[in-house]
């Protein structure tokens, strides 16, 4: 196992860095992406988006560059996916004015929207971002939120980004109920409209391909205390019908992330601790019907997390980390499959 820093809090003119993301391109090029918060660890503020490349899986990496950046504005929750028929990669976000709180927001007193920027360079540049929140968010939601993870892409080439809301029912945030969400495009990533909605409670999400017109999907959860929730879709992620907590994967109501590996088999990475510490992974081989033991990445303070594949039989793994708190940095971890499902 390897480990090294890509984002360490303070550095460059950022206050800290979190919410990592990962993808791998079609020409096997792997992109990281994280918030840059200028002036404060808060979910609001003045946020970018920033990305940082390897062309070699992972052993060396580009300067940061910017993707997204709107003066006074949070950008925030990146959630990339890979068109694999054209090589585009599609990163949707979402934005709100950076003085305003999510507490505001779900009070109804200041939107929350929906964006995309696209790549057709591998990353190197970006279009300008275009505003999705009238095909992809409910009039009655108020909070919202893509990712924070990576989209997936089926075998008909729809793609399929994870996302959550919160429905503006009393205008309480701690009131009103949560769910996760699938925002659903069949043509490459230029249009989108919203798909499954899963069970109230659930939350920031994490997708991957279930059989050959299915979709499964693990939640944060607030309902059953300290673990995850799941959900199964039989129609390409049109809806969720089957679900469950589980009571196994022990969590601290905090985000999580998936990586399909293909036939059923997945890689979870999550804070396997009723704190948020040990982000740890674990496999499945029967499409998140029974895991395999938590293998831990990092002992201490630890947060959100997202998993890339890399060549090799090895995958990569950028999670919030630190001595005394889990925001510090965010750190790139790489390893064998085989070590994390003990085979």
């Amino acid at each position: 196992m390897t480990k090294q820093d890509l984002f360490i809090s303070g550095e460059d003119g950022y206050h800290t860095y979190r919410i990592p993301a990962l993808v791998k391109t079609t020409s096997g090029r792997v992109l990281a992406f994280c918030e840059g918060r200028r002036d404060s660890r808060s979910d609001s503020g003045d946020i970018d988006l920033l990305v940082r490349s390897s062309d070699d899986d992972g052993v060396t990496w580009s300067d940061p560059r910017v993707v997204v950046s709107d003066p006074g504005m949070t950008c925030g929750n990146p959630c990339p996916v890979v068109d694999h028929e054209s090589g585009r990669i599609v990163l949707t976000f979402c934005k709100n004015i950076g003085v305003l709180s999510e507490k505001v927001i779900c009070e109804g007193n200041g939107p929350r929207t929906v964006w995309v920027t696209r790549s057709e360079d591998d990353g190197k540049t970006w279009s300008t971002s275009e505003e999705i929140t009238e095909s992809t968010k409910d009039p009655a939601w108020t909070w919202y939120a893509t990712g924070p993870c990576h989209g997936i892409q089926l075998s008909d080439g729809r793609l399929v980004v994870p996302c959550d809301h919160m429905v503006g029912v009393y205008l309480d945030r701690h009131a009103d109920p949560y769910h996760s969400h699938v925002i659903l495009s069949d043509d490459g990533g230029f249009t989108w409209r919203i798909g499954g909605i899963v069970a109230e409670g659930t939350n920031e999400c994490a997708v991957a391909a279930h059989d050959v017109s299915g979709v499964y999907i693990n939640c944060r959860n607030y309902r059953q205390q300290k673990c995850r929730a799941a959900s199964w879709s039989e129609d390409r992620g049109e809806t969720f019908r089957r679900f469950r907590y589980e009571s196994d994967l022990v969590d601290p109501i905090c985000q999580g992330a998936l990586l399909d590996l293909g036939q059923g088999r997945y890689v979870l990475a999550n804070a396997a601790s009723e704190s948020r510490e040990r982000v740890s992974l674990r496999v499945t081989e029967d499409g998140g019907e029974t895991w395999s033991d938590p293998f831990c990445l990092f002992e201490g303070p630890s947060a959100y997390s997202d998993i890339v594949e890399l060549s090799n039989a090895r995958v990569g793994c950028l999670l919030e980390c630190g001595d005394e708190a889990p925001y510090e940095r965010l750190s790139f971890v790489s390893l064998s499959i085989e070590d994390v499902s003990g085979t």
